[in-house]
C-alpha cells in the first residue's frame, strides 16, 4: 500500500506531465532522485511541493531545469543540417520570392543547434542578411540564457564535432571560452516556449522549416501525436519537418511524406488535412 508520501509523488508526477508532457508515472524512482534535493531545499513532503508548484507558478522554471536533459552539440546530426542548408532551402528560395525563409528550431537547448544553422547557411553565400530568420525556442529558461550568451567553455563538449576552419572563422576567443560572433548571433531569436501550449505556437506564425529532434522520444504516444499536429499546423505547405533519428512518423494521413536522401531522411508537409497521425517515437 502507498504511503502519503509515495502518494504525492504519483501526484507530482500528472502534474508535470499535464505541464510539459514528460512522463514519469511508469518512472517514479527517477522522479524521485531529480527532485529530491530541491523538495528537502523547501522543507516540504512531495504531496507538499504539488501544492507548491500551483501556489508558486515560478517554481515550474525550478522543476523543469531539473528534469530536461539538454545534451546537445554543435553539428548534432550533421547530414540533416547540410540537407536542410545546401538543397532543402534552395527549393523554399525559389518558392519564397516574397517574404524571409522562417526556420524553426523547436527545444533548442543552449543554443548549439540553430547556430549551426546559422553557421551553415552563411557558408552557402546564397542568402542575403535578413532573408532567412530562424526561431529557436526551448521550455528550460536557463539554457535559454546561455543560448542567448553565445559564449562555450573551451573544453566544452559541444564543439565535439565542430570543424576546426569554422571554429576560427565563427567564433572568437573570450574569457577562457568561444564566443559565438555578432553576425551569426543576431540571425538566432531565441524565447520561450512550452510545446504544449498550442497557442503560444501559433504566435510564432507559419514557418517553412522545422527541426524538432531528440523531443519526441521523451513523450508517450498521446503526447506525441498532439505536438505533431501542432507542428503541422504551423509548418506551410511544402515545409519540411527534421525529427531525430529516433523519432519517425509511420502513419502519413496527417499530411506528412517521408523524404530518404542518401545519408538521411526527414518529412514534407503535403496538405492541411485535419486527419489523425500515428507517431511512433523510440
Amino acid at each position: 500500500m502507498m504511503n502519503m508520501q509515495d502518494n504525492g509523488l504519483v501526484k507530482l508526477s500528472q502534474i508535470i506531465y499535464d505541464y510539459c508532457g514528460l512522463r514519469y508515472a511508469d518512472r517514479l524512482p527517477t522522479l524521485k532522485e531529480k527532485v529530491s534535493k530541491r523538495v528537502l531545499e523547501l522543507g516540504l513532503s512531495h504531496w507538499e511541493y504539488c501544492q507548491y508548484l500551483k501556489m508558486s507558478p515560478g517554481e515550474w522554471d525550478v522543476i523543469v531545469e531539473l528534469l530536461t536533459i539538454n545534451e546537445t552539440y554543435f553539428y548534432r546530426e550533421e547530414n540533416q543540417l547540410t540537407e536542410c542548408c545546401s538543397y532543402v532551402l534552395s527549393l523554399i528560395k525559389r518558392k519564397n520570392k516574397n517574404r524571409p525563409i522562417r526556420i524553426w528550431s523547436a527545444a533548442c537547448s543552449s543554443g548549439e543547434e540553430p547556430y549551426s544553422l546559422a553557421m551553415l547557411i552563411q557558408e552557402t553565400g546564397q542568402f542575403l542578411p535578413g532573408s532567412i530568420e530562424i526561431i529557436a525556442t526551448d521550455i528550460n529558461k536557463k539554457v535559454l540564457q546561455k543560448a542567448e550568451m553565445g559564449w562555450y567553455h573551451h573544453g566544452s563538449f559541444a564543439f565535439r564535432r565542430t570543424p576546426e576552419n569554422l571554429l576560427k572563422k565563427y567564433f572568437t576567443d573570450e574569457d577562457g571560452g568561444h564566443q559565438i560572433k555578432p553576425s551569426i548571433q543576431k540571425m538566432v531569436q531565441f524565447q520561450y516556449l512550452n510545446l504544449l501550449e498550442q497557442d503560444k505556437i501559433f504566435q510564432l506564425g507559419e514557418v517553412d522549416i522545422i527541426f524538432c529532434r531528440n523531443v519526441l522520444i521523451y513523450f508517450d504516444h498521446d503526447t506525441t501525436k498532439r505536438v505533431i499536429r501542432s507542428l503541422h499546423q504551423n509548418l506551410a505547405d511544402g515545409g519540411y519537418l527534421f525529427l531525430g533519428h529516433a523519432e519517425s512518423i509511420t502513419d502519413m494521413t496527417l499530411g506528412f511524406k517521408k523524404v530518404d536522401s542518401d545519408k538521411t531522411f526527414y518529412y514534407r508537409k503535403e496538405s492541411d488535412q485535419n486527419e489523425t497521425v500515428q507517431c511512433i517515437s523510440g
